[in-house]
């Protein structure tokens, strides 16, 4: 069994990986695609979806890779990570997203530091990381439960999908929300719009866990 400074590395490591990912496909994409926003977000969601499925098979049998303080709150409401160490992973998570942030200005040539202009905000936006979190859990508890080693492949996948069927193109996670606060790039998000989306990423992922333990009772016999 992985030590918690394995985990917490893992985690660091993990989204520190996927946030060089979103940021610096984001700039390549908008670069290449002449203006062209459509293809500059399908690059975008190529690598996202990639890495995540690259990222979760590495790291997943070292700290579960969550990546992600939603999923890391979902999994200590199921009491299989103790609180002290879920603020560990949230801490590794915030962390390491930002790392990835400066990792991918620093390969692209762009200022260390920033901060985003872009605006998402409103119903639609809210809603939409409400669907995406609560579908990303609903995802993962029900993967895990029917075939575990397809975990890396269905997240990959739904993330995919939902950076294109979501207005908000599916941040679905506090640490990947804040730290593209971070980043006046294709990928940003202004730090004033963070705190709404968190928001609806945590009610969205206990709304997923709701969901999935009702699918997932059994019922009990006679």
């Amino acid at each position: 069994m992985s030590t918690f400074p394995q985990r917490l590395l893992a985690e660091f490591t993990g989204t520190a990986l996927l946030l060089a990912t979103v940021i610096g496909s984001g700039i390549m994409g908008e670069t290449l695609a002449g203006g062209n926003v459509a293809i500059a977000l399908l690059a975008n969601t190529i690598a996202t979806g990639a890495i995540l499925f690259v990222l979760i098979t590495a790291l997943g049998p070292v700290s579960g890779a969550h990546f992600n303080p939603a999923v890391t709150l979902v999994f200590a409401v199921k009491r299989e990570i103790s609180p002290s160490d879920a603020l560990g992973y949230v801490a590794a998570q915030a962390a390491g997203g930002l790392a990835g942030v400066l990792a991918a200005h620093v390969m692209f040539a762009e200022p260390l530091l920033q901060m985003s202009a872009t605006a998402r905000t409103g119903a639609a936006q809210w809603t939409s990381e409400f669907i995406a979190a609560f579908g990303l859990v609903l995802t993962i508890l029900m993967v895990v439960k029917a075939r575990a080693e397809a975990v890396a492949m269905a997240v990959g996948l739904y993330i995919t999908a939902a950076y294109w069927f979501t207005a908000s193109t599916s941040f679905a996670n506090p640490a990947v929300t804040l730290a593209r606060a971070f980043s006046d790039t294709f990928a940003g998000i202004r730090p004033v719009d963070v705190p709404m989306f968190a928001l609806m990423q945590i009610i969205g992922a206990l709304a997923g866990l709701a969901v999935a333990s009702i699918l997932l009772t059994e019922k009990q016999k006679p």
